[in-house]
Formats: C-alpha cells, structure tokens, sequence
C-alpha cells in the first residue's frame, strides 16, 4: 500500500509539474524574484532607517544625562559652599550612578553604530544584486520574446505550429467534403441520365412509368398509321385518283397535249 501510495504521489508530482512548466512565463517569474528582491531591498532600508532612529533616541538621552552630570555638579559645589556637605555627597552620588549610565549608553550606541553600519553595506551590496538582476532579466526577457517569436515565426511558415495545424486540418476536412459532395453530384446526374432514378422536373414518374407511356404511344401511332392507310386505300375507288408520277416524269404542265380527233367532238 506504501508502495502505490508513494507511486501515486510522484505521478501526480510530475503530472504537477508538467502542467506547472507548460504554464510558466519565464518573463512572470523574472518580474517577480525581481519584485521579491525590491522587497528585500526595502526591508533593509527600514532595518538600517530603525537603527539610526534607536540610535538618536540614546544620543538624545545621553545628551539629557551628561546636562545632569554638569547640574548635580555644581549643585554640589553649592551645597559644599554652603557648608552642606550632606547635600554635596547626595549630587555627587546621583552624579556617579548618571555617569554608570552614560558609560552603558556610550556601549549601545557604538553597538548601534556598528549594525548601522553593516547595515549599509549589506543594503548597497543588495542593492547593486538587484540592479545587475534588473539588468539581466531584461536581457533574458528580450532573448526569450525573441526565440518565441522565431519559434512562432517558424511554425507559421512550416505550419509545424497548434494554430496552422488546426488550420490545415480544417482545409484538409474541407477539401475532402468537397470532393465527397462532387462524387455525390456526379453520382446523380449519373442516375438520372441512366434512368435509373426519376427526375426532379418530373416528381412521380418512374422507369414503369416510362415504358408504359412508350407503349401507349406507340399504340396510338400504329392507330394513326392505320387510319391514314386506310383513307389512301378507299380513294381511288370513289374517284379514281391517278397514282402520283414518278419521279423522273416531267410535271403535267409540261407534258405535249393530246392530237384533236377529226371531225371534232360531236
């Protein structure tokens, strides 16, 4: 169980992966180690703009006891002019525990002094990283625009790309419609000429259909040649109808009249 388990999560590490790579701009990710790094950058200035401040803060409370150092000074040269060495002995102790305090702020400030310091030089050598990886993501950025560009550039002309792929198979299937639509139409016309299907001009009418107006057609011309054979055979019985000349006859107009007989008709 531990085993498929295990096998299951690299599986879906790669598959992770594989999508994470395929979705990656390396532009997107430049930009942002680069927005990372200004954060940085910033933190650090703060860190260097807090330090300076707590540093002021004790260089301003050092400067506050050192004007007490002076006044319990010469409060107690007062007191001992006036013969109160009692109040003499009392500046002078709150004098000494003032001067223990400037001692310990004199170490805190040079400890400030000193991260100030290292601060600034931390932060000018980030700050010269971000500028020189300023400078090279731009570089990588426009060599990565170029090479995609060159690489789309390609695709289109070798129609190697997604895009013109979709579009040669779109052609591909429009072609092969075509054609298929061309069969089809010459397919027809084939049928039709044939007979083999009724026309469109004549809805209902079929090859059966055809062959019997042909016979009817043929019955009623039979009928008709009959009828006129029939006429040309009773003519010459009722009027005797002379049979045409032949062909090489001359025309009657032209034939030489019959001789009178003698005499004359009577």
């Amino acid at each position: 169980m531990a085993g498929l388990m295990g096998r299951v999560t690299t599986l879906f590490k790669v598959k992770a992966n594989k999508v994470l790579d395929k979705a990656e701009d390396p532009g997107e990710t430049l930009d942002y180690s680069y927005t990372k790094q200004l954060e940085l950058l910033q933190k650090t200035k703060r860190g260097v703009a807090d330090v300076v401040t707590a540093k002021k803060r004790l260089q301003l409370q050092e400067s506050k006891l050192q004007e007490s150092v002076v006044k319990l000074d010469g409060q107690a040269r007062q007191a001992l002019a006036a013969n109160r060495e009692d109040l003499a002995r009392t500046a002078l102790e709150r004098k000494a525990l003032i001067q223990g305090q400037l001692q310990g702020l004199d170490t805190q400030i040079a400890q400030l002094e000193q991260q100030q310091q290292q601060l600034v030089d931390t932060e000018q050598r980030l700050a010269a990283k971000v500028e020189a990886f300023r400078t090279q993501k731009e570089v990588v950025k426009a060599q990565y625009s170029a090479a995609e560009a060159q690489v789309r550039i390609g695709e289109a002309t070798s129609g190697l790309g997604e895009e013109m792929g979709d579009v040669s198979l779109a052609l591909q299937r429009a072609q092969d419609k075509t054609d298929q639509m061309q069969a089809r139409a010459a397919a027809v016309d084939e049928l039709v000429s044939s007979g083999a299907v009724a026309d469109l001009d004549a809805p209902g009418t079929t090859d059966l259909d055809r062959q019997i107006s042909a016979l009817s057609a043929d019955s009623q011309v039979d009928a008709e040649l009959a009828r006129l054979k029939g006429e040309l055979g009773a003519a010459p019985a009722a009027g005797q109808i002379a049979p045409a000349p032949a062909a090489d006859a001359p025309p009657a107009a032209e034939q030489p009249a019959a001789p009178e007989e003698e005499g004359g008709a009577s």
